[in-house]
């Protein structure tokens, strides 16, 4: 399978919660169309229907971001460039954290209810799949933990408990996968794989 996708994160993850299959990144010379989806299964299928048109495999792609409440949902689909087209991922969560400390109804110390979401679109000879996940939490001012990349710094998970305060950065792959949004839909994705299969 190949997935429709340079980063090397996203590959690494899904390679891990997808045992057994063998995920290759988008080879180099496929151009990726803009994501000009406004949800993330839209972009989802126009990763995956660019790649699928490129090389005729079966191809996975994913799209997914952060929701905030207390932000109408943003930065959503934009979640990757939220603070400009090249933004790093410290500028894209220095942006979101700015706006919740101001945002009414923010927490203590500018905290607030957000998601995860994860949308795969798979294409395959039967046709395109889709799968979503997500993973509840709250996002902290308090960054902590260096694995994980994006928003995790900041985002702690409701699946570990009440009385657990890391957040996605702090926790190890194996308890990341088990929670994640990607980790959600890719268990989908991974049980409709197994029941089309044997």
């Amino acid at each position: 399978m190949i997935l429709s996708s340079r980063n090397e994160h996203k590959v690494r993850e899904l390679a891990e919660i997808l045992p057994g299959s063998e995920l290759k990144a988008l080879p180099a010379e496929v151009e990726l169309p803009p994501e000009t989806g406004v949800t993330f299964e839209e972009n989802a299928l126009i990763k995956a229907r660019a790649a699928r048109n490129a090389t005729g495999e079966v191809v996975i792609a994913d799209d997914s971001g952060l929701e905030v409440d207390l932000l109408d949902g943003r930065p959503g689909v934009y979640s990757a460039r939220y603070a400009g087209e090249d933004a790093t991922d410290g500028e894209n969560l220095a942006k979101v954290l700015a706006e919740l400390a101001l945002a009414d109804g923010a927490g203590p110390g500018g905290s607030g209810s957000a998601r995860y979401v994860c949308a795969i679109a798979l294409i395959d000879d039967s046709g395109e799949h889709l799968f979503r996940g997500t993973c509840e939490g709250r996002l902290v001012q308090d960054l902590r933990g260096d694995g994980g990349f994006g928003y995790d710094p900041a985002f702690v998970p409701d699946a570990t408990g009440p009385d657990d305060g890391r957040t996605m950065a702090e926790l190890d792959p194996a308890e990341k996968n088990a929670i994640s949004h990607r980790g959600a839909a890719a268990g989908v994705l991974a049980a409709h794989l197994e029941s089309t299969t044997g």
